[in-house]
């Protein structure tokens, strides 16, 4: 028994990813290859639900889950926030070989994932609906949307405790376990969106139809399976077996460094959530079917963008990893590696999705207006996919390097302050017209992404240096 525990020993060993000395083009492939798999059932996963709302439900139940969009994206914006601290704090402490403080760091993490989800939940039943009435005011979308996203806050703690323990995990180089997770929570959310909405099962009348309630409820209960299986796997790794009770205990120092680094995120990632209602709120100009056009596109859009987010993860935990060891050169090496990889990866992309456009929005419903809208929205933006690695890659490097504060500006500028000058430019100078309004972001994209290269890769040479 022991010679067999050993060998298994020996076996885990060698599948332990080394951050620190492995070639750089390895790691993208055997930490974002997983990720980006992953992702795809993720995104896949939206897709589903928003081709059940149009297709099992109606046009109107596929608005109304589309202007959800940056209500939902601020729950997960702070997931994201909380998961980027935990991901670059663990990386960096299990680089300076100081395991005790990772595993300090996961637990306080936890805690605070309970409390932002508490509280969200209270926010979002109490004012969650005043903000999608700004959006659009029109009574049966706003009624559905409501139905929907009540499911989702009451829900949101679950979501953020499976992506704080998912990001413990990718700091120590395992994107695989929550690959697994998104992959049977794909297939779970088939079987159980078509039951959930119609309240049939095997022909069969089990109870009333729940509609857009729903996809929210299907949402929420493959969350809650995926995070006793990523808590599982945390069991069988170091920062688990250095785990002490008092690591629950709110500490102050500790909090202080994750809030440090989770809340400047957080905000760069709502300042996405907020330019989104800024265009939900020109696009609403043209029509609920221009929403459902727009948000439609925009979920299979996401669906593309996988493998640079899967390339971003992998960037975070290198280059937190390589700083814990004092190794900038493995910093810069990895920072240009990634921002050449990334831009021939979206190049493919941006073809793909310019020549599937009309394919793609065919798979949400059959108006003719909507698949328009949608499909005018794909094929612009295609143009603008190469420069997403260079707000992407940056990001992630300077994420991994402890400096959230200029991800936070560039997001205000990019999601925010620049898109509002640009559109209110275009529709009063130029025509108010639903394509010039993502011509004029395209070309906007790019000006800020080639600016934002140059002075990232002068920031990080300083920095390291």
């Amino acid at each position: 028994m022991k010679y067999l525990n050993l060998k298994l020993d020996i076996f885990e060993k060698m599948k332990k990813i080394n951050l620190l000395n492995e070639d750089i083009f390895k790691l993208f492939w055997k930490i974002a290859l997983p990720s980006s798999i992953g992702t795809i059932f993720q995104n896949l996963y939206s897709l589903v639900d928003a081709i059940f709302a149009g297709r099992m439900i109606s046009e109107t139940a596929l608005a109304a889950i589309g202007q959800t969009f940056p209500i939902y994206f601020v729950i997960i914006a702070l997931g994201i926030g909380l998961s980027i601290a935990t991901t670059s704090i663990v990386a960096n402490s299990v680089g300076e070989k100081n395991i005790k403080k990772a595993s300090n760091i996961f637990c306080q993490s936890l805690g605070l994932a309970i409390i932002i989800g508490l509280v969200i939940s209270i926010f979002g039943i109490n004012f969650g609906s005043s903000i999608l009435k700004s959006i659009n005011d029109d009574q049966n979308t706003l009624i559905l949307s409501k139905e929907y996203m009540n499911i989702i806050y009451l829900g949101s703690i679950f979501i953020l405790l499976l992506m704080v323990t998912n990001s413990c995990l990718a700091a120590l180089g395992d994107t695989k376990s929550y690959r697994n997770v998104l992959i049977f929570s794909f297939f779970l959310n088939i079987i159980l969106n078509p039951i959930l909405i119609s309240g049939n099962f095997l022909n069969f009348s089990v109870f009333e139809p729940l509609g857009v309630s729903g996809i929210a409820i299907a949402t929420i209960l493959s969350q809650l399976i995926g995070l006793f299986y990523l808590f599982y796997k945390i069991t069988k790794t170091e920062i688990y077996n250095v785990f002490k009770k008092e690591f629950l205990i709110p500490k102050f120092i500790l909090l202080k460094e994750i809030l440090f680094q989770c809340i400047p995120a957080s905000i760069g990632l709502m300042m996405i959530a907020l330019g989104s209602y800024i265009i939900l709120y020109f696009v609403s100009i043209y029509g609920n079917n221009a929403i459902a056009g727009f948000s439609s596109a925009g979920r299979y859009e996401q669906l593309l963008f996988l493998p640079l987010l899967g390339l971003s993860t992998a960037v975070t935990a290198i280059v937190g990893q390589n700083l814990g060891a004092k190794q900038p050169e493995r910093v810069l090496e990895t920072f240009k590696k990634a921002i050449s990889t990334g831009f021939i990866l979206l190049s493919i992309v941006a073809v793909i999705l310019f020549f599937t456009a009309e394919i793609s929005m065919k798979l949400f419903t059959n108006d003719n207006e909507v698949i328009f809208f949608g499909s005018s929205y794909l094929k612009i933006w295609a143009f603008g996919f190469p420069a997403f690695p260079l707000f992407f890659i940056s990001n992630a490097t300077f994420q991994g390097l402890k400096k959230p504060s200029i991800v936070m500006y560039m997001a205000i500028l990019r999601f925010v302050l620049i898109p509002i000058i640009i559109i209110i430019t275009i529709n009063k100078y130029i025509a108010l017209d639903y394509t010039y309004m993502f011509i004029g972001l395209v070309i906007m994209h790019w000006v800020v992404g080639i600016t934002y290269f140059f002075y990232s890769l002068n920031k990080i040479k300083n920095l390291v240096n």
